[in-house]
């Protein structure tokens, strides 16, 4: 019998051996999917024809054939951000709901030409507006440990799925968190690949002033690297082009660094840490100083930005088309319409201060091989918390932010200064919500922190903690 959280590689071994067959594998994950999404909604669309012809071709192929696709027969889904071609891609949004796009994006190629088998459609909320996964087109993607809690935004159902075994990795893009907190409230590992690292052609430029970035979101460091090796490396053209590594990601994981120069980060000017989330913080520093590395408490005011990135990202948001603005979601229509209201100038001032402001903290936090910080000051909340009645708060410093911030203000950040940022389990809540550690690297260092979290794990091992769904 299969199991169903068995790892990518794992799966990708076996069908090499031949002791399962890609179409077992697609019929098994299928199944799982049919029976446990109306529970959590982490897809809002399931191609079962596409998983099986693709199964299928895979059978056909040689083994000398089969060695050479790095995912032969491993299950992914794919964000309904991301087109595919033939394939609905809502955006989340209802004014999308039967768009079908001509075109696959270029991870949607990699992805099947490295062998691997498309489940279907994650559900993010209206064009990754929100930090959640609900409104919109798509069903509500509901936390696997708790299904009244959300699964995290706007890569929700990608999370809620590798979290509940509906598949073992999955795509998502993160503008402001949206790997990052999903994996965070979820209990998977989850990587923000470092700005230019992972394409948006054909149809996608800089994505929100370069802020954007796709990624790969598992249930070990191992899988997460696989499957950036197989993401990464520029189109011809791309405007932040960063070139494949030397060195494969996947074979980075056994490095063990020398002694590492840490940083630590455990508090915001935008909101109090809850306590659970803080004694999990200050264990996992603790874990790093016991295998020997130095861990150094930092202060630096991340909130700075917040202003110049929230002008980037509505602005993102209102360049959407919408053709029946009465269809969009009720929570993010102001964004969009604020959005679409930005003059071009006080766009491009705040894209500059975004610039700048990132190249001060990546200055600042440069001696250091890594920053560490919580992925969120508090778990998973409940379904429908934001906006709450004044989605609007004062934080400490006395000024007036979006309500939302409080619980990303680690995330977003690292969209501006474009630096790597993987979000790996830390423990879990007494009342069973999981709990993130966010590891920050130096701008390109995915190879650098992809190290530093496979040690954690290893110290901390996740892998048997498992939601009980049936």
């Amino acid at each position: 019998m299969l199991d169903a959280y068995i790892e990518a590689w794992q799966l990708r071994e076996l069908a090499l051996r031949r002791e399962l067959r890609p179409c077992e594998i697609a019929e098994f994950f299928v199944g799982r999917i049919e029976r446990l999404n109306p529970k959590l909604g982490a897809f809002v669309t399931v191609t079962p024809e596409h998983a099986l012809a693709a199964a299928d071709r895979l059978e056909k192929l040689s083994r000398d054939e089969a060695a050479k696709l790095p995912l032969f027969g491993v299950p992914y889904s794919i964000k309904d951000l991301t087109w595919t071609r033939g394939i609905r891609t809502t955006l989340g949004s209802k004014n999308y709901a039967n768009f079908v796009p001509e075109v696959d994006a270029e991870v949607v190629v990699r992805l099947r030409e490295a062998g691997g088998i498309m489940l279907g459609k994650t559900s993010t909320p209206e064009f990754g507006a929100r930090a959640t996964t609900e409104g919109g087109a798509c069903p509500i993607a509901r936390n696997p440990w708790n299904v009244a809690h959300t699964a995290g935004g706007s890569s929700g159902g990608a999370a809620s799925a590798v979290a509940a075994a509906l598949g073992p990795i999955a795509e998502g893009s993160d503008g402001g968190g949206s790997i990052r907190i999903p994996s965070a409230c979820c209990g998977t590992a989850g990587l923000k690949a470092a700005r230019g690292r992972v394409s948006y052609a054909p149809v996608g430029g800089e994505s929100w002033g370069g802020c954007g970035s796709k990624g790969p979101i598992a249930r070990s460091v191992r899988d997460v690297a696989l499957m950036l090796d197989v993401l990464a490396g520029p189109v011809a053209g791309d405007p932040y082009p960063l070139p494949k590594p030397q060195r494969a990601f996947v074979d980075t994981v056994k490095d063990r660094p020398r002694k590492l120069r840490l940083a630590a980060l455990g508090d915001t000017p935008l909101s109090d840490i809850d306590p659970e989330i803080l004694a999990a913080f200050e264990s996992a520093c603790e874990t790093f100083r016991k295998l020997g590395h130095t861990v150094e408490t930092v202060k630096v005011d991340l909130s700075r930005l917040l202003d110049c990135v929230s002008t980037v990202a509505v602005a993102g948001i209102g360049s959407a088309r919408i053709e029946n603005p009465d269809l969009i979601d009720p929570v993010t229509r102001p964004v969009w319409e604020y959005g679409r209201k930005i003059p071009a100038a006080e766009y491009l001032t705040a894209l500059t201060q975004m610039h700048n402001t990132a190249r001060e903290i990546v200055q600042e936090l440069f001696a250091y091989d890594a920053l560490l910080t919580p992925t969120l000051t508090r778990p998973a909340v409940p379904i429908g918390t934001f906006p709450s009645a004044d989605p609007w708060c004062t934080d400490k410093l006395g000024r007036r932010v979006p309500e939302v911030y409080t619980w990303t203000a680690f995330c977003f950040p690292f969209n501006a200064t474009g630096q790597p940022a993987f979000s790996v389990p830390n423990g879990f809540t007494r009342a069973g919500l999981p709990i993130g550690l966010q590891i920050v690297g130096r701008p390109a260092s995915e190879s650098e922190i992809i190290p530093i979290a496979a040690m954690f794990e290893e110290a901390r091992p996740w892998r048997d903690h498992q939601p009980k769904l049936d």
